[in-house]
């Protein structure tokens, strides 16, 4: 109990909530009438692995935070398998798409258009979101961050059902170093699915999905340490650290001739 307080700490101080002010998101009203933190009501708990969830007040959904340890992989195996969208959809059967729309080149944020399969009979979700990230090598910590945004480039389609509440935090603390197995994380994650189901079938899915994803993820990542696939390295590739403000943005390779207009700044790196 004691790292995890660390880490939340470590969170709170993060360079990577240093961004301009934004509207209220659905998290801030994790408070009761009185102005009172909700508490947190343990859900799972492992030995490698614990989940807890808060109601968000005036809403049906929750706030779910997990804190987990490895011991197999490194910190940086892990966070760069996390974000390599191409190894991503080769490991995760539930991407139907997950490109790149825009990404900062001097802070290295990124805008994501992500579209995922829901458990029959719903419909397939897609989130449009920007993730920035921070590796502080003297606290030896890294940080992600990721929150769904609007973008001109990605309107809403039929097809899917786009979800608009959308706020992941993950701190990654290693044992030792970057380079060495054993780490420890804390991850705090909330959505709004936009399911008419009652409460508890959406709580049922989170706590199911979330512990099932963290373990595919892992999975992946050992399958990359050990049959050597080739993962970007994020952390050397990056730019500047996140506290430095973006003066530039370009659109990603992915999309480039789709329009002749400039990009807008991604105003949350």
């Amino acid at each position: 109990m004691k790292r995890l307080e660390e880490m939340s700490a470590v969170f709170q101080s993060s360079g990577v909530e240093r961004h301009p002010p934004e509207p209220k998101s659905q998290t801030e009203g994790s408070k009761d009438s009185g102005g009172k933190e909700q508490p947190w009501e343990m859900v799972m708990d492992k030995k490698h692995f614990k989940l807890w969830r808060r109601p968000i007040a005036g809403t049906h959904l929750y706030q779910y935070r997990v804190f987990g340890t490895y011991t197999d992989v490194t910190p940086r195996q892990f966070f760069n398998v996390q974000l390599d969208t191409e190894y991503r959809k080769k490991w995760d059967a539930l991407v139907i798409k997950l490109e790149v729309i825009e990404r900062d080149v001097v802070s290295g944020s990124e805008v994501l258009h992500w579209v995922t399969h829901f458990p029959y009979p719903m419909y397939s979700r897609d989130y449009v979101y920007v993730r920035r990230y921070s590796v502080d090598q003297e606290n030896n910590v890294m940080v992600l961050v990721s929150r769904a945004v609007e973008h001109p480039s990605v309107p809403e389609s039929p097809e899917f059902v786009r979800v608009r509440s959308y706020e992941s935090q993950m701190v990654i603390r290693p044992h030792k170093s970057f380079d060495e197995n054993g780490f420890d994380y804390l991850l705090t994650y909330s959505d709004n699915p936009q399911t008419v189901f009652p409460r508890y079938c959406v709580s049922w899915m989170v706590s199911s999905g979330m512990p099932d994803f963290l373990e595919k993820l892992h999975t992946a990542t050992l399958k990359a340490k050990n049959m050597e696939i080739k993962v970007k390295d994020y952390i050397s590739s990056k730019p500047l650290e996140m506290g430095s403000e973006a003066k530039a943005t370009s659109p990603s390779p992915e999309r480039k001739g789709e329009t002749s207009r400039s990009p807008p700044r991604i105003e949350y790196a």
